[in-house]
């Protein structure tokens, strides 16, 4: 039985090394049963018409991750209609879990200290935990800030995962493809191979 999930969201256009470093950080330091990747089908955030098809991305992530026993993936958002807003997914994945499994939101700290502007935040924390993962040039000052105003000054429903900061993102990568440099150990081997094979972002 899964008493405490791990629910990490993203784009993963590519998936990397970063992405994989805080999911494994998460789960050691909130003691998660499971992390469980979601590829977005239509981020809200992002301009679509740049992004790689969801086909490409989900085999991306589930390649990611195949060595790991505490990671699975999902396709709950790519089954769904419209934007992959993360209120809905949540609402989901609590018809599939029980009450007593506690979720825990792995986030980076630049989503997380713009967590008002995202759609029904106020439901959103009162459904999950955060496990927040520090980016470079992000303040944890800002970060502590916008946990004390959600959840009050003493809470045990934020936590700041120690994790190496990488800096490392999806962007300079498919920026690095176009270019004809080499991506290799920012993402894993096999997500390498498979943006050659497909011939992803360029």
């Amino acid at each position: 039985m899964i008493k405490r999930l791990g629910i990490y969201g993203g784009t993963f256009d590519p998936i990397h090394m970063g992405h994989l470093i805080a999911a494994e950080m998460a789960r050691q330091e909130c003691g998660l049963d499971k992390v469980l990747f979601i590829p977005a089908a239509s981020p809200p955030h992002k301009n679509n018409k740049h992004v790689s098809p969801p086909t490409y991305r989900f085999q991306m992530t589930e390649l990611a991750i195949k060595s790991n026993p505490f990671f699975q993936i999902s396709d709950i958002e790519l089954r769904r209609q419209g934007k992959s807003y993360t209120i809905d997914t949540l609402k989901d994945l609590r018809k599939i879990y029980s009450e007593e499994c506690e979720f825990w939101m792995i986030v980076g700290g630049d989503s997380f200290r713009e967590l008002d502007t995202w759609r029904d935040a106020k439901e959103i924390i009162k459904l999950c935990n955060f496990a927040v993962y520090m980016r470079p040039h992000v303040s944890i000052d800002i970060c502590k800030a916008q946990a004390e105003k959600i959840y009050g000054q003493a809470n045990s429903r934020v936590l700041f995962v120690e994790a190496p900061m990488l800096d490392i993102s999806s962007t300079d990568i498919r920026r690095r493809v176009v270019q004809g440099k080499s991506i290799r150990y920012m993402v894993p081997d096999v997500v390498r191979e498979y943006i050659i094979e497909k011939r992803l972002f360029t």
